[in-house]
């Protein structure tokens, strides 16, 4: 079985799609900072906003990324090989139950692994998304693991913050910090002779401290005004239809199966990665089947705009 953290040609090229949906997603996606190029790098972001928080880490960097998720999606064996192909390794929580706990040993060894090929493993320390600006309590995983690795290697822990300007609104901004690294062998040689606990502890406190610095208290909203809503009106019209099969069964999901707001998000973006190539050929094969060429390619060029038109420029439900 291939290794998770060997390249693979597959995932390489569906990556680059993936990247420009995740891109797509936002009005403005900026990034801040970088990971050091050398040593074993455990990445740590807040988590407010699911799976969007992975894509954005995932499209900062063009390197690939392995990254950790709750357990309990990995259930069913196909959504487990499915995750695994992305990149995905789970990592239980401690509601989980201990006898689940007792698995992460295996995601332990694996994540070693990973960083000893020299490549960045992501996992949010807080444990749960909240979508909210103050940063929850880090779980000891995070210390467990740069600690077992730092006896190996050195071991640098990355502090991101990623700023949304909303975290239900599609098509808002995002800016995503990377900030000083924490050098885990300086730390553990700085605190030598500590007891076990006390010494997850102050690492802990230490890394929340520089992820707190990098969440901003606000994000101003990046709204459009309302006069050139107006104005763009038609063509909101002639987006919205053209991305209707897209935007309208997202919709329905969020209204009335997806309880979780900060999930919207997500379920907005899969309607665009999975719908998206799908609604182009429907509309390939009508349009040029019924239009001069030169109206269906123009058609098709709008189309690829469409779906973030009809959200910039939507009004409200």
């Amino acid at each position: 079985m291939r290794k998770i953290w060997e390249r693979d040609r597959l995932y390489s090229v569906l990556r680059y799609y993936v990247d420009c949906c995740t891109r797509a997603s936002y009005r403005r996606l900026t990034v801040h900072g970088a990971i050091p190029s050398e040593d074993a790098v455990l990445i740590c972001p807040n988590h407010t906003n699911t799976l969007m928080d992975a894509l954005v880490v995932l499209q900062s960097r063009h390197a690939p990324t392995v990254f950790g998720a709750r357990a309990d999606i990995f259930s069913q064996p196909a959504v487990a090989k499915i995750l695994r192909f992305l990149k995905i390794l789970p990592m239980v929580r401690r509601r989980d139950g201990i006898r689940n706990v007792l698995r992460n040993y295996e995601t332990m060894d694996e994540v070693q692994e990973v960083l000893k090929n020299h490549t960045p493993f992501c996992m949010f320390p807080e444990g749960r998304h909240t979508p909210g600006r103050e940063l929850q309590p880090l779980q000891k995983g995070i210390a467990r693991m740069a600690f077992q690795s730092a006896l190996a290697r050195p071991t640098k822990v990355v502090p991101v913050g990623i700023n949304y300007s909303s975290f239900f609104t599609y098509r808002g901004t995002c800016d995503i910090t990377y900030g000083d690294p924490i050098d885990v062998n300086a730390f553990l040689a700085a605190t030598e002779g500590m007891p076990e606990g006390p010494r997850y502890q102050a690492f802990l406190e230490e890394l929340t401290r520089r992820m707190r610095a990098l969440i901003e208290p606000e994000v101003p909203p990046c709204a459009i005004p309302i006069g050139p809503k107006i104005l763009l009106f038609p063509l909101w019209l002639v987006a919205a239809l053209l991305s209707l099969p897209m935007w309208l069964p997202a919709e329905w999901m969020c209204r009335h199966k997806v309880k979780d707001a900060a999930f919207h998000n997500t379920v907005r973006f899969g309607f665009r990665l999975v719908a998206g190539p799908l609604t182009f050929l429907l509309w390939a094969f009508v349009f040029y089947l019924t239009l001069p060429w030169w109206a269906a390619t123009a058609l098709l060029i709008l189309f690829l705009f469409s779906y973030s038109l009809f959200y910039d420029l939507r009004v409200q439900w």
